[in-house]
């Protein structure tokens, strides 16, 4: 088991290849199926063998210099050891930073707490936050909307902001700029039931909405308008500092992406009728009226038909489990469909298995049309071998070809 490299590719080979294959895909002449592989900062964190950085995820969520060489150290390790169809080796313009809090950001802007399971030497968990109403439902209508721009980790994303817009021009990584944020992570949201079941508990939101939809409603308003409220507000604080925005002005985007992973805990029914308003609210505010995109991890299949009908839904990013072959036969040829083996399987392999698991999917149908991108079920898993990410990109190279 590796996580290195022995013998990297052909950085400008692998490049000119990337390059033909997304080209071919986006023109809609597919030769073979893009294969995309990707993680979070997890892989570097939780792996003491690529982390040599001494920093530990409360390091990252509370200093930007740990967000800075994290981010850079996670990035030369995907380019130059994780072979995927994106451009390997050193980048062309500058190593990109972002900010990131994982999935904490809309829960601590609406005053959940934060806390690091394990405690600050007991393990290297993400942290999470801690559930305001859980206890205290009537407190709802003691809220109003939280500021904005500096409430919970929503005022530590603008500071960390400045700070890396501060210091990136003196900053270089292996003789290259290194360039700063381009957006911040209150732009977008996870979600209004996410933001709800992170406010109230996963079970009590769904009891809310069986024996107190008033109340149920209630949540989901609040937190809709709120997000809402920030989303935009957060973008006029951006592009106030970037005046020459490619966006500037502009709240409704094309092909407007967004996320909900807690409708899994509902069935299409319920969906339907107690959340489809208020994804159809968030659409309104900021799709240009086109094609949507959307991601949603687990067992989400049965709401894609309805998301593609109701919210013009035309690209899928799925976690698991997915039927493949009746995905493809329930959407049609047209819609994009990132998927692949479950991250279990990539992490845990062997080989044979994952190039057997590609092979299936591939033949199940799923490229009819040529809208289908091979994915690691979303996100790999920390400590997943470089022998079976190699695998599973070679496989795609040899089944997903049309």
């Amino acid at each position: 088991m590796s996580f290195f490299l022995s013998s990297p590719p052909d950085f400008a080979a692998h490049n000119a290849e990337v390059q033909a294959v997304w080209e071919a895909y986006h023109a809609g002449r597919p030769y073979r199926a893009p294969v995309s592989l990707g993680g979070s900062l997890r892989n570097l964190l939780q792996n003491p063998e690529l982390n040599d950085t001494g920093y530990t995820f409360r390091d990252f969520f509370e200093d930007p210099e740990a967000q800075i060489q994290c981010q850079l150290r996670y990035q030369r390790w995907m380019r130059y050891h994780l072979v995927s169809d994106r451009e390997m080796g050193p980048p062309a313009e500058g190593w990109q930073l972002a900010i990131d809090f994982q999935n904490s950001t809309d829960a601590s802007w609406f005053g959940c707490p934060l806390y690091y399971p394990g405690g600050h030497h007991q393990g290297n968990h993400v942290p999470d936050t801690r559930e305001i109403l859980k206890d205290e439902p009537r407190r709802l209508y003691d809220l109003e909307c939280p500021d904005p721009l500096g409430s919970g980790l929503m005022g530590r994303a603008m500071e960390f902001y400045e700070y890396m817009h501060d210091c990136c021009p003196q900053l270089e990584f292996e003789g290259l700029p290194v360039l700063p944020p381009t957006t911040l992570p209150g732009e977008s949201c996870d979600g209004p039931l996410d933001a709800a079941y992170k406010l109230r508990g996963a079970a009590q939101v769904c009891l809310d909405l069986a024996v107190d939809p008033d109340y149920f409603h209630d949540l989901m308003g609040y937190v809709t308008e709120c997000l809402i409220r920030r989303m935009k507000a957060v973008r006029e604080w951006r592009w106030a500092r970037q005046p020459q925005a490619p966006d500037r002005g502009d709240f409704r985007r094309p092909w407007f992406g967004w996320a909900d992973d807690a409708v899994v805990l509902l069935s299409l029914e319920q969906y339907r009728e107690h959340v489809l308003p208020y994804h159809q609210r968030m659409v309104e505010e900021f799709s240009d009226g086109g094609p949507t995109a959307v991601h949603m991890c687990g067992d989400a299949q049965r709401f894609f038909p309805l998301l593609r009908d109701e919210l013009n839904v035309q690209a899928f990013d799925t976690g698991f489990p997915v039927d493949f072959a009746r995905l493809r036969q329930e959407l049609g040829p047209e819609v994009q469909v990132s998927g692949g083996p479950t991250v279990m399987l990539v992490k845990s392999g062997p080989p044979e298995a994952l190039r057997e698991e590609v092979r299936r999917l591939c033949a199940s149908g799923i490229m009819e049309g040529g809208k289908f991108i091979l994915i690691a079920a979303n996100n790999l898993s920390p400590l997943t071998p470089l022998e079976h990410t190699s695998a599973l990109y070679e496989a795609g190279k040899s089944f997903g070809r049309y």
